[in-house]
């Protein structure tokens, strides 16, 4: 059975031209049929179309209130006006608010298999557009930023209120924080068209950089065998990401200067200004205005790059995170080595919580896939944690022990778990995160020291 091309509603209160106008496209498309405006209304209200081929004038409800309930519910699908000679104005209003053309009747067949096609595509890949948009969302955009801490929903709600606007934005946080997933969530919800491009200061030399950037034409010097498009003429209705922007050489910096404020730049050898609207978002691990303080880094471009903050606090900032974080990468990388792996120990998950992460999420994620390769069991034991993580945990624990030589190891830690309850008002969360222990850890040495909550959760 040949496959449809689309779904298409016909409306039309005139039973030889709406019947005629079914048999004709039925061939190729899935056509529903309503005798008049009321019904169609009520058959929109249900289901989603393609493509509605409606009447203009029609009793219970006209084309112009068929066009506005189906812009309302679907407004990736197409309305084509049907109308008589004498309502032309009426059908080119309706174009006017959003139909996608009109056709005169009496209709010819030959046009309106053309014109219902086209329209139909146009659906068609408007829809793959959204269903891409929405995948690169899931994929890039805020869902893929792990935790549930006060630190990361505020940082989400960050990005969800820049990522519409043009402004260009500076991501600080120290490395291995995630500063280009950042970067990747503003330009996944920013609604821009074109791509998004970053490219790795640190990793170019001086040399290269400008030409990566700008681009070069043929004979720009040694090697340019061709002409070759930049970064910034290739991000154009896009985002161009400029990670690790405290690297850049002074002579760069006065050409991405006047490349922000022009939009335009030249190529490297060339004379052609190329115009790009391409959205800079930049980031660094360093601090800026101590570069711009020792005459490092350009104060008029640090402060047009500097539009808008954002600060992607530190692992060690945001622990209760991590149990998230851990799950996730388990199942990750479990995944991935084709590997069964139910959990973490809490005593190793205890250690992980307590390690201070210099490196951040990227430390922590090559971690949890070290120690899902090397797993020779189900489950990730205190074992499975490595050696300078386990010793730092120690290190971490002992400093937080009080020093009265009176008190044994038990008292010890029920003075610490009461004291966290004290600072937190019985907020188990708070309290753990203090502790640097699960919320499950804390509720078991809750019971192990006849600890009574008396409010929180």
């Amino acid at each position: 059975m040949k496959r449809k091309l689309g779904t298409i509603l016909v409306v039309d209160d005139e039973r030889n031209t709406r019947e005629a106008i079914a048999s004709f496209l039925c061939q190729e498309f899935d056509v529903t049929v309503a005798e008049d405006g009321a019904r169609a209304l009520n058959v929109l209200r249900k289901r989603d179309f393609d493509l509605i081929l409606t009447d203009m004038k029609m009793p219970g409800a006209d084309g112009m209130d068929i066009l506005r309930e189906c812009r309302q519910k679907n407004p990736r699908a197409k309305c084509i006006i049907l109308t008589a000679y004498g309502s032309i104005d009426s059908a080119v209003k309706a174009v006017k608010e959003g139909a996608f053309d009109f056709l005169e009747k009496p209709l010819n067949l030959d046009i309106l298999d053309v014109v219902v096609k086209r329209a139909v595509e146009a659906s068609r890949l408007e829809a793959e557009n959204f269903a891409l948009k929405k995948q690169l969302r899931r994929e890039f955009g805020v869902e893929n930023m792990i935790g549930s801490s006060t630190q990361l929903r505020n940082l989400v709600e960050m990005i969800k209120l820049v990522a519409p606007s043009k402004s260009t934005v500076m991501i600080g946080g120290e490395s291995g924080t995630g500063k280009e997933l950042v970067a990747e969530a503003i330009h996944a919800l920013s609604q821009r068209s074109g791509p998004f491009v970053p490219v790795h200061c640190a990793a170019l030399p001086s040399n290269l950089l400008e030409s990566e950037l700008f681009g070069h034409e043929k004979g720009a010097f040694t090697g340019a065998l061709e002409r070759k498009k930049g970064r910034f003429e290739i991000a154009d209705k896009g985002t161009l990401f400029l990670d690790e922007i405290g690297e850049i050489d002074m002579t760069t910096q006065i050409k991405l200067l006047r490349a922000l404020e022009t939009r335009s730049f030249e190529l490297v050898g060339g004379t052609e200004r190329i115009v790009s609207d391409a959205r800079v978002l930049a980031a660094t691990n360093k601090d800026l205005e101590k570069l711009v303080a020792e005459g490092k880094f350009r104060e008029d471009l640090f402060y047009r790059l500097n539009v808008i903050t954002i600060h992607v606090p530190p692992l060690r900032e945001r622990k209760e995170d991590i149990p998230l974080l851990v799950k996730h990468f388990i199942e990750q990388f479990s995944k991935e080595n084709s590997k069964t792996i139910d959990g973490m120990s809490d005593e190793a998950l205890d250690a992980i919580i307590e390690y201070s992460w210099p490196g951040n999420v990227r430390e922590l994620r090559n971690c949890i896939e070290r120690m899902v390769v090397l797993s020779r069991k189900g489950y990730l034991d205190l074992g499975s944690v490595p050696a300078n993580i386990r010793q730092n945990a120690r290190d971490n624990l002992s400093k937080k022990t009080p020093a009265a030589d009176t008190c044994n190891i038990h008292e010890n830690e029920k003075y610490l778990v009461a004291k966290a309850l004290e600072e937190t008002a019985g907020n188990i969360s708070k309290a753990a995160e203090i502790l640097g222990i699960s919320r499950r850890t804390l509720h078991r040495k809750l019971k192990i020291l006849d600890l009574k909550v008396e409010k929180g959760a």
